[in-house]
């Protein structure tokens, strides 16, 4: 189809043709970017914890004054988890994933280097951590059992003046630290001045909160540093998921039980999955309210597309009666509101790419957005593309079906 006449036309028509470009090119620009974050809340929300997360329960406790046998009787509680009935495995830890407060602190390659490579969480692991949590070793061992330390004796020496011998960290945090090689045996610094050497490597396992954004979510090394229930308070116990809810209410009654000096805190106590269902709400609510955003805006550019296309049949009644007369078939004249709507999209989606990347740049400088992926241009165009197409397939028909004898009368 020669597309001159309808370039003519559209020139004549000058504002009402900007309106729409400009229309188009902003929702073009605003659902690139909210198709984009949408899939990154998705993927937080979908991400691999490395737990078992449907065999385990939370509690946490405190005492209500200092406890001087804090370490005794955390051994105590752990014996008396184990004992209760349905219970796999059950172990004591300073932090746990999913909740907003998390143990951190910098790692460095060589004891003189100033500045740190990264920032990394730090989880306190006992006898039974691995097994409890469910995770997944795959390079290196497990700590040894003359490996483990109490934490207090850790945390209550002077300055650096004590040796943290081995860890165990994630995948992405050997990947990040000795990019290329094998981590075993590798050294780096963190609480001490002294080194710490990898021992192992586990799959996956990530940070209890956002801190760092989604790049340093699994940025974690556990240390063989045996944690009391004063240090976080957090017991985690695996069970059959089936057993979780009558484990838990065992599990209550055995901490209880074990000191009347203590309290149990209700509001954190529970299941994994509702810990991870709770922290994961507001990237979730916030997928569901863009969804909202971007369905309203396909309807408004929608809206807009017919009310001026239906507002051009009227307008151009006489053109197209004459065009029937002179022989023009409705098919040409469905054609050429089609072709005169993909000419306003294409021009409306171009300029709406540039205001895409505009966004987002401004989005990542204030709020540490990823870069927006080309691969959502494309998808953006194609459904601007399709929305136009079906939203002026209505008024196009109606311009199709006028009689030219019906048309011309008006001349």
């Amino acid at each position: 189809m020669d597309i001159r006449p309808i370039l003519s036309t559209l020139l004549r028509h000058k504002t009402a043709a900007a309106l729409i470009v400009i229309e188009i090119a902003l929702t073009c620009a605003i659902i690139c970017n909210a198709l984009f974050m949408i899939s990154d809340r998705l993927t937080q929300i979908r991400e691999v914890s490395g737990l078992a997360e449907n065999e385990l329960v939370r509690l946490q406790i405190t005492s209500i004054g200092s406890d001087k046998e804090e370490t005794a009787r955390t051994r105590s509680d752990l014996a008396a988890l184990r004992a209760i009935p349905g219970v796999k495995d059950a172990t004591v830890l300073n932090q746990v994933p999913f909740v907003n407060s998390s143990w951190n602190s910098g790692v460095r390659l060589s004891q003189d280097q100033q500045q740190s490579t990264l920032n990394a969480t730090t989880y306190m692991a006992e006898d039974q951590f691995i097994e409890t949590l469910g995770l997944k070793l795959v390079a290196g061992r497990d700590f040894n059992p003359d490996e483990y330390v109490d934490a207090g004796d850790v945390l209550n020496a002077v300055g650096g003046d004590f040796a943290i011998p081995a860890a165990i960290i994630t995948r992405k945090l050997a990947d990040k630290l000795f990019p290329g090689e094998d981590p075993i045996g590798k050294g780096f610094y963190s609480w001490s001045d002294q080194p710490t050497r990898v021992v192992g490597v586990v799959e996956h396992l990530v940070r209890p909160n956002q801190m760092g954004g989604p790049a340093a979510r699994e940025y974690a090394m556990v240390f063989p540093l045996r944690p009391h229930y004063n240090l976080g308070g957090n017991y985690l116990v695996r069970t059959d998921p089936e057993r979780r809810q009558e484990v838990l209410e065992a599990a209550k009654k055995v901490l209880l039980a074990n000191g009347a000096d203590r309290i149990l805190l209700e509001d954190n106590t529970k299941t994994v999955e509702e810990l991870r269902r709770e922290f994961y709400q507001a990237p979730r609510a916030m997928a569901w309210l863009l969804g909202i955003v971007c369905v309203a805006l396909l309807l408004i550019t929608a809206l807009g597309i017919i009310g001026l296309a239906s507002f051009w049949v009227q307008q151009r009644t006489k053109q197209i009666g004459v065009r029937r007369a002179l022989g023009a078939t409705r098919g040409q004249i469905l054609r050429y509101f089609q072709t005169e709507n993909f000419l306003l999209a294409t021009i409306g989606i171009a300029v709406g790419m540039l205001l895409a990347f505009a966004i987002n740049q401004a989005l990542m400088g204030k709020y540490e957005m990823a870069r927006l992926p080309a691969l959502y241009l494309p998808f953006g165009a194609l459904l601007l593309w399709g929305l136009g197409q079906l939203a002026v397939l209505a008024p196009a028909r109606r311009a199709a079906a006028i009689p030219p004898a019906t048309a011309t009368r008006s001349v």
